[in-house]
């Protein structure tokens, strides 16, 4: 029986495998018992004060980082930059941003909006070099304000535990 070859590279398919199991462990590696509901790593990251919003951030910002090799177009590439804003701004609200990740899972979003565009047959225009630097730039500023905004809390809490002890 003849082996069907992929229409991309096995360096392609690996990456490609890559963030598909990154986008599963922070979207859907949990299954919730009695329900066909899954969850992952990210609303529980955000549970973590300051550091876990970076780390969540930094995790989503690679997957569209990677995306950006596969010469997406400019309106795929904004898209997902809008999934990943969508979820850091929300996502800054405590407890109630945490609630926000379990049903937006930007990261199975983004992972999507890659894998239908690699299974489309037609030609697309990549998105030319400015979209690609006004993506990073944009992620770029979310780890900064993430890390600040991290920074705040934790010298908030040195402060408070200053003050009370």
């Amino acid at each position: 029986m003849a082996k069907t070859k992929s229409p991309r590279p096995q360096g392609q398919d690996n990456r490609l495998n890559q963030l598909q199991r990154l986008s599963h462990l922070l979207d859907n590696a949990i299954a919730i018992p009695g329900t066909n509901y899954r969850v992952g790593l990210d609303p529980f990251l955000g549970l973590v004060p300051g550091a876990g919003d970076v780390a969540g951030t930094a995790l989503s910002a690679y997957i569209v980082i990677q995306a950006t090799r596969w010469k997406l177009p400019a309106a795929t590439l904004l898209r997902m930059l809008g999934n990943v804003c969508m979820d850091w701004l929300v996502g800054t609200l405590p407890v109630l941003g945490d609630l926000f990740d379990v049903g937006w899972k930007s990261n199975a979003r983004n992972v999507a909006l890659l894998e239908d565009h690699l299974a489309s047959p037609q030609e697309s225009q990549a998105a030319d070099r400015w979209v690609v630097f006004l993506v990073f730039a944009v992620l770029g500023l979310l780890l900064i304000l993430s890390i600040s905004l991290a920074a705040s809390i934790i010298w908030a809490l040195i402060q408070l535990g200053q003050q009370l002890g």
